[in-house]
């Protein structure tokens, strides 16, 4: 097994022993935020076999007028994102809220063109599933309108 393999490995299985406790959002937060930003990391090191490993068999991705529904059509539309040795774009996330429950989790923030340049906002809804595991089931993105300069006034 290849080291980057090993790494996701072992990666998986650090947030997965993650204790979990009802009453405690802020640490649920900071897991879906850690989730977050290792699921965004399979884009910057072209591991297609760790993106799946973050979609919900049941997941659904908002692109274009038609839902993606399924892990396998998420993951059949994603895979071109992964050919090449630079990532088209990035994502980050900036706000991460969980249910009280300590179910459903959203993360949103910027999606990044190679530059740094802000292009879109995703948002993702993750469920905590069986083990401790956090999975998305819903992403959507946006394009990002950068609002227009406003006129100084004296």
């Amino acid at each position: 097994m290849n080291q980057r393999k090993m790494r996701w490995l072992a990666i998986l299985f650090a947030l997965a022993c993650i204790p979990v406790a009802e009453s405690d959002n802020g640490a649920l937060a900071a897991q879906v935020e850690s989730v977050e930003r290792a699921f965004a990391a399979t884009m910057a090191d072209r591991d297609f076999v760790a993106f799946q490993s973050f979609l919900a068999d049941d997941t659904i991705f908002f692109a274009g007028e038609t839902p993606l529904r399924g892990k396998a059509e998420v993951a059949a539309a994603w895979e071109g994102f992964f050919e090449g040795a630079e990532a088209p774009f990035a994502w980050v996330p900036e706000t991460v809220a969980v249910l009280d429950s300590g179910e459903l989790a959203l993360s949103f923030g910027p999606v990044l063109d190679p530059s740094g340049n802000r292009i879109a906002t995703f948002q993702s809804i993750w469920r905590l599933e069986g083990h401790g595991q956090w999975r998305i089931i819903f992403d959507k993105g946006s394009r990002y309108c950068q609002p227009p300069e406003r006129p100084v006034r004296d």
